[in-house]
């Protein structure tokens, strides 16, 4: 009788976890395990607005998968998944197809515009190593450019950010950091340079407590931010954003150089298009993290909503969670192959933390507050455990961010 076949399917932080785990838990004559993955490399979803800022390099956010798992015990495949065939356990890849005795999807996310006109098109979203790159290239461009190029105007110094989520003030914090030494290198008056926020909300951050949040505000403000809030993006051009604020009549043009929008993300297509039930566009998992309408698929991160015991809304999409979930995904299928009952999903909220900059942050650790200083290097530890627990102390070592200190 041949091995149960396991298939994950996206190397994200659930994914990645879930195939690190299996190889520990499983012995090679329980089951066969094959990762699929688009890119040949792992990333760090959480470093790339570091990335793209330009104050870390591209390649710092990423890591070769084959120097992570363990290539003894997981065969990786490098091709995208075109569609789940869940009646007949196949995935649909652009270059063949996989069959597969248990499924876990960890697909991850693509950007949400909402309908707003022009922002596919002249904006730009920090959703992947490669568009963290082109971010940075370009804002780096648009400074060579300004005193060398007979056209460049005032407002190609101008950045807009749309959004003042997690995401949005992230990068905020990276850009004030950069801004400065972009300037010094392209002999640029600093004051030339504008970095706007446009929210929707009348609020940045609006998970974290407001002391928090306003702390982080202060802060990006006393570093230059114009903060527009309770303002939406109405428009994205070739010349920047048109926004208009709550209740306004009319419109607002922002010149821009510099369009970046962070103001959401939404489940990658694929779970929906191949007939999951969904739950805008996530798999509603049961409580041992398996589809509710098969139970020999499995998801975890963004394709995965996961609501708490008493309550109406689900728990937030984070890197934490996913983690979590990878690991109790491993658990729980090396319980099915052994015959045994699964476990529920009970998730351990350790806090939450948003980096300012290097040297700033904020967030709530074991319902302890930080701010400034202390909340970016527990950041930092926070990044480095991660690291620990995905490749052990080696890939600690070579990618930590308390080693480049």
């Amino acid at each position: 009788m041949s091995n149960p076949r396991i298939l994950i399917i996206g190397a994200g932080y659930g994914g990645m976890i879930t195939t690190v785990n299996l190889a520990k838990e499983l012995s090679p004559d329980d089951a066969d395990i094959t990762l699929v993955n688009k890119h040949n490399y792992h990333y760090q979803t959480t470093w790339l607005h570091e990335a793209a800022a330009g104050t870390i390099h591209h390649d710092r956010t990423r890591m070769l998968i084959k120097n992570v798992i363990n290539t003894n015990r997981v065969h990786f495949v490098q091709d995208s998944v075109v569609k789940i065939d869940k009646d007949n356990k196949k995935v649909i890849l652009k270059n063949g197809e996989l069959s597969y005795d248990y499924l876990v999807v960890g697909l991850g996310f693509e950007s949400n515009t909402f309908g707003i006109k022009g922002l596919s098109e002249h904006a730009f979203s920090i959703r992947s190593v490669n568009t963290a790159r082109k971010i940075r290239e370009h804002i780096e461009y648009k400074f060579a450019s300004y005193n060398n190029d007979p056209d460049a105007k005032d407002s190609d110094l101008t950045l807009v950010v749309g959004g003042a989520g997690l995401s949005g003030v992230e990068f905020l914090g990276e850009l004030v950091d950069r801004i400065p030494g972009l300037c010094r290198e392209y002999d640029i008056d600093q004051n030339k340079v504008k970095i706007i926020d446009v929210e929707g909300m009348p609020m940045v951050l609006p998970p974290f407590e407001r002391d928090l949040a306003e702390y982080a505000q202060r802060y990006l403000e006393s570093k230059g931010v114009i903060f527009k809030l309770g303002t939406f993006i109405k428009e994205a051009t070739p010349d920047g954003v048109l926004v208009q604020k709550k209740d306004a009549e009319k419109m607002e043009e922002i010149k821009a150089g510099t369009v970046v929008w962070t103001g959401g993300v939404k489940a990658s297509h694929i779970p929906a298009d191949s007939g999951f039930k969904t739950n805008r566009g996530k798999i509603p998992v049961t409580d041992d993290l398996r589809a509710p309408d098969d139970d020999h698929v499995f998801a975890v991160g963004d394709v995965a909503v996961v609501f708490p015991a008493e309550g109406k809304r689900p728990y937030p999409p984070t890197a934490q969670i996913a983690v979590q979930e990878g690991e109790l995904v491993a658990r729980n299928l090396k319980h099915l192959i052994k015959g045994e009952p699964t476990e529920k999903f009970v998730y351990k909220k350790r806090g939450t933390v948003a980096s300012l900059g290097n040297h700033q942050g904020i967030g709530v650790v074991y319902d302890k507050k930080l701010k400034g200083k202390p909340a970016a290097a527990m950041k930092k530890v926070i990044d480095d455990r991660y690291l620990l627990e995905l490749g052990g102390v080696g890939l600690m070592l070579r990618k930590g961010k308390l080693n480049f200190l």
